[in-house]
């Protein structure tokens, strides 16, 4: 269901999202990363996981909401946007848009002069919506994605953006 920037209602997230949140979250996370991340990754890139990682992560997410119903989310960690998804029904309907503003946003806040975060080096769409949104993409790194076992190493790119003057 396509929706209007204007419909688009931002607040923290609630333990009540989490569910929400989760499903978001692996269905997004598996459209950008599947074949794009080492194996180890997506092994343990589990339903639970999600579920347990998005209860962890209320209180640094915000939710887009459209009708009522959480049409996507983002976290930020200080300087770092650390996830911006949003279901696929809502794709294209600039949810996401306006999460990423919210983002930098609480970035500026925070304050930090520049936001970044890391884009996996296959997830082209992602790549594009980024730079279409004035990030300027930085370079080839290898993200630490976190596990329970410790971190992996991710084939990714480090964008870049100034959220506030100096």
């Amino acid at each position: 269901m396509a929706t209007d920037d204007d419909s688009v209602t931002l607040r923290p997230a609630t333990s009540e999202d989490a569910s929400a949140i989760a499903d978001i979250w692996q269905a997004g996370w598996r459209d950008g990363h599947l074949g794009h991340v080492p194996d180890a990754l997506t092994a343990v890139r589990t339903a639970e996981s999600f579920a347990i990682r998005a209860e962890q992560r209320v209180g640094d997410t915000v939710v887009g909401t459209v009708g009522g119903a959480v049409a996507g989310f983002v976290m930020v960690v200080d300087d770092e946007v650390e996830q911006v998804y949003v279901a696929a029904g809502h794709r294209g309907s600039g949810v996401a848009a306006v999460l990423l503003a919210e983002a930098e946003r609480l970035v500026a806040t925070n304050g930090h002069e520049y936001a970044w975060l890391a884009v996996v080096a296959g997830n082209a769409r992602a790549r594009r919506f980024y730079e279409r949104n004035g990030w300027t993409d930085e370079g080839r790194f290898d993200y630490p994605a976190a596990t329970e076992a410790g971190a992996i190493p991710v084939p990714a790119h480090r964008y870049l953006k100034r959220t506030r003057s100096a």
